[in-house]
Order: C-alpha cells, then structure tokens, then sequence
C-alpha cells in the first residue's frame, strides 16, 4: 500500500469514527429521559420566579438609555402568570418600577429588588423607588430585597450594608430583606438583626465544588439544614435557585434541558412537601448574561427568551433534542459538496473511479465537515455574545470550512496529488498551490486554538471548551501532519506546544470531565504532529 493511499485510509478511518460517534451522541439527546413528573395540587403554581426584561435582541440593563416598554413587560408577566403566583425583581429602573402595577393588575405578587452597589447616589435613588412603590401598591409587594449579593462582589462593606437595611427597615411598609450566597450569610451572620428574614442564593452548579445532578437536592437540604439553625427565629428564603439548560460543564454538573427539568421538579416537590419558602432563578432566559458568565449564564430561565414558551413540561419525559434533521442535513450536503468539488475535471473523475479510497476519504471529510458545522452553528447562536464573538470565532470556522475545501480539491485532483506537494513549495508568480494554502489555513488554525487554549486555562470559569470549533482541522491537519510529516515553523511549534501544555492543564482538575476530555483529545490531536513531526516526508 502507498503512502498516500494510507493517507486517504486514515483520513476515510478518522473521519468515519469521529462522524458515527457525533451521530450516535446525537442520537442519545433525542430520547426521552423518564423522570418523576412534578404534580401541583389544583391551582398550585410555582412559588416564585427570578425576573428581568432584557431578554430581547440588544437589551442589556447596562444600557444606560434602555427603558423596557409597558406593554412588553405586561406580555413577559402574563406568560408568567400561568406558572407562578409572584415575581423576583432586582432593581427599580430601566422601566422596572412598572412591575408593581402590571403585577397587581394580573394578580402577581412581587419581591421588590432595589439594586446596591458602589455608587451611593444611585443606590439612594433605588431605594426612594422601591419604598415609594411599596406604599403604593403594599398588597402586592411581599418585601423589598435591599441589595444583591453586595457583599459578594465586594460593593460595600457589612457595617455600611447594616446602615442601610436599618434605613430601609424603619422606612418601609413592607418587611425588608438581604440577599447573598448562603456561605457568605454564614460568614457575616450579624445582618439577620437588621433584616425581617433570611434570603439565601443554593445555587449547586456554581459551588466551588460542583455538584452532579444526583446530589443536587441532598446539597441543597444538606445546606438548607444548616442554615436554618443558626438564623433560628428568622424566616428562610432561598432566593435563588435552579439549573441551566446549556452551557459548559462544571466538573461534574452538567447543564441541559433534561438536567433543568429534572432539578426544578425535584427541588419544586421538596419545597412544597418541607413548606419551605422559594424563588427560582429565573423566569425567562438572559443573552446578555452571556457576556458576564458565558454561554451558561443565559439559560437558566424557565422560558424561552424568543418565544416565552416554557422549555421543559413539569411532567412526562423530557428530551434534550426533538430530531437531528439539521444535522443529518448538514452530513448529506457537506458529502455532495466535497464529491462535487472532487469531481471537477475529466482526469479528477477517472481518478477517483479508480480509486475509490480516495473517494471515501473525500466524501467522508465532507460529510463530517458538514454535520460538525451545523453542530457548530447551533453553538454559536447560543454561545456568541457579541459581534467580536461572531467575527473572531467565525473567521476561526470558516478556516475550517475552507481547510476541507482545498484539500477535498487538492486530493480530488491526480495532478496536484502527483505533483511533489506535500513538501513545502513555493508560491510561483501569482499562483499558489494547494500546499501552500494549506499551510497557511494550519497556521492560523494552530495561532487562534493556541490563544483559546490558554484563555480556557488561565480564566475557565465563564468559558466554553471549544472542541467543536477545532475538531475539523484536528481531524484534518492531525492524519496528514502525523502521516506525512511537515515543515512546521518555529511559531507553529510554540502555538502547538501551547495549546498541548494547555488541553492538559485544563483538563487536570476536572479528569472525569467529558467536555474536558474532548477539548483535551482535540487539543493533542491537532497540536502533537507539529511537535513529533517536525520535518517532512520525501514522496
């Protein structure tokens, strides 16, 4: 067997695996997961939602010149209303102060967040807002949340947090309370003095040591049993609580759509049997977060922020996909177009007539190039959270696009595979030959993964494993570098070098990991031929 018949095997062999082990995974998410249904007694409704409005294209509360429109909170608050009884704010601006009246009108209850932080002359103005609006609508407003996770963020000290919820508390018709992660209740316990009652955030997926789905309720009555104890005498609130439908996983705590329903049902049942008082994070998913937490921060809503339909059903089983027509269609359209691409030209033709290992390995390429593609795109409309989001990982993405592009034609076509092209050549004139191209796709491939790589290590908190957007060229570049070696610069072997130190180090702490394991697997791939294989084979 030649050479290059052994590249065209492993590329059809690689390319073949990678392509049944995306399909079946796809297959596994279509299947229903049985799990206990969530049955409410006869006009029983979920206790408490988390809401803001900036759910909408462009809408972020950091626009200073946002104002959300009566009627488009009314539309968020009637959808809500078939669900639950009472609504969660976390501020009184950006047309928040309407939520008291809307709410009163659909016969909601509210918990009034007025937002503390640095600046003193805003928090001020939140809070004349908020007690403003608990005298006048009392029946509707259940209490006035002052400030959230403030300590957390470091905003304000704790003596200057006890200053103004005695300010509010003296002010207001309504109880007041504080809202904080439960750890940071336990290290400043001294605020339940100043507070009606005990507003604490249980949230397992982002302890500092995640929590798998299994355990995800046993932590939360582990942590809910320890917290009522000491604040004896004091009403507990779990302000916030709740699951994400997407996103990266976190050790072991895995967001998705089945995971969600999974956990709002369960802690739903738990909180109803204990009598314990509750409010879900949150009513409808947050893009915007996207920019704060990552792709996870905005889907933890109970609805869909396009069309404010409930994601999951609170019985029955749940699936994480309804089909995988888009995929399936991107494997069919990816093949055809790297045949069709092959097969230009009378001498391509014959050629591949010939040898139909060749073929196989070109539509095999194209047919996982496609599927990895959609796949991808599916990603990138929840993940991307901006325009440099689109136009750095898009420019990333079409190199790969373009990658199996050049190599389906280089391969498809007899003279350039008979020419001497897998060493390094030269451009002549104005022409440049496939080799070429394809060096320089790898090297702007192997410069974008490194600098992913080490923005994963060094700051991973809020960051996607990005496998799918590098998978193609690992495939691709990883058979043909490994196989027939290459003349790899001196910068490609720094940004292989690093992306391989990188995959390993963030995949230490989290080994069981599987997203961990495919951004690793990616990451060697692509990276090891240019550190093994520095120097090209004679054809």
């Amino acid at each position: 067997m030649s050479i290059r018949l052994s590249i065209w095997t492993a590329l059809a062999l690689v390319h073949l695996v990678v392509l049944a082990a995306l399909l079946g995974w796809l297959v596994t998410k279509t299947r229903p997961v049985q799990m206990p249904g969530l049955e409410l007694a006869q006009g029983e409704k979920l206790r408490c939602l988390s809401y803001a409005p900036f759910h909408r294209p462009g809408q972020t509360p950091f626009d200073e010149n946002l104002h959300i429109p009566r009627q488009q909170i009314e539309e968020d608050l009637r959808a809500l209303s078939a669900i639950t009884d009472c609504v969660r704010t976390y501020s009184t601006d950006k047309g928040l102060d309407q939520v008291p009246e809307i709410a009163h009108e659909l016969g909601l209850k509210v918990l009034l967040g007025a937002w503390i932080g640095y600046d003193q002359a805003q928090n001020a103005l939140e809070l004349e807002r908020a007690i403003a609006l608990a005298y006048a609508y009392r029946d509707t407003i259940r209490a006035i949340i002052v400030g959230n996770e403030v300590l957390l963020r470091r905003e304000l000290p704790p003596k200057e947090m006890h200053a103004l919820l005695e300010s509010v508390r003296a002010k207001s018709p309504v109880p007041i309370t504080y809202a904080d992660v439960w750890e940071f209740w336990l290290e400043n316990g001294d605020l339940a003095a100043h507070v009606d009652f005990v507003t604490v955030h249980i949230l397992p997926f982002w302890e500092d040591d995640p929590v798998d789905i299994e355990r995800a309720l046993a932590h939360v009555d582990e942590v809910h049993a320890k917290v009522g104890p000491i604040f004896a005498g004091k009403p507990i609130l779990i302000g916030e609580t709740g699951w994400p439908s997407a996103g990266r996983q976190r050790g072991k705590s895995l967001p998705s759509k089945v995971n969600q329903a999974r956990y709002i049902r369960e802690f739903v049942r738990r909180a109803h049997d204990s009598g314990w008082d509750y409010n879900l994070i949150e009513a409808i998913d947050q893009p915007w977060k996207r920019s704060l937490e990552g792709t996870v921060g905005g889907y933890w809503g109970m609805l869909d922020a396009d069309t404010l339909q409930t994601k999951f059903s609170l019985s029955g089983p749940v699936s994480e996909r309804e089909n995988i027509t888009a995929p399936l269609i991107g494997v069919a359209a990816g093949a055809l177009l790297a045949l069709l691409l092959a097969l230009v030209g009378r001498s391509s033709r014959t050629a591949l007539r010939q040898q139909p290992m060749r073929l196989a390995a070109l539509a095999l390429t194209g047919a996982t190039t496609g599927l990895i593609a959609v796949l991808h795109a599916e990603h990138a409309r929840l993940a991307y959270a901006d325009l440099a989001h689109w136009i750095a990982l898009g420019a990333v993405a079409l190199a790969t696009l373009t990658t199996c592009a050049v190599l389906t034609r280089w391969l498809g076509n007899p003279l350039a595979a008979a020419d001497i092209a897998w060493q390094r050549i030269r451009n002549t004139g104005l022409r440049i030959e496939a080799a070429d191209a394809l060096s320089a796709l790898r090297g702007f491939i192997l410069f974008a993964a490194a600098i992913a790589a080490l923005l994963l290590l060094t700051s991973p908190r809020y960051r996607d494993f990005p496998s799918l957007l590098y998978l193609t060229p690992a495939a691709i570049h990883g058979v043909i570098g490994w196989l027939r070696g290459s003349d790899f610069s001196r910068a490609e072997r720094i940004c292989a070098t690093l992306i391989a130190v990188c995959a390993i180090g963030r995949w230490l702490p989290e080994p069981a990991n599987p997203q961990a394991i495919g951004w690793l697997f990616t990451g060697l791939v692509l990276a090891l031929p240019a550190l093994l294989r520095r120097r090209s084979s004679k054809a």
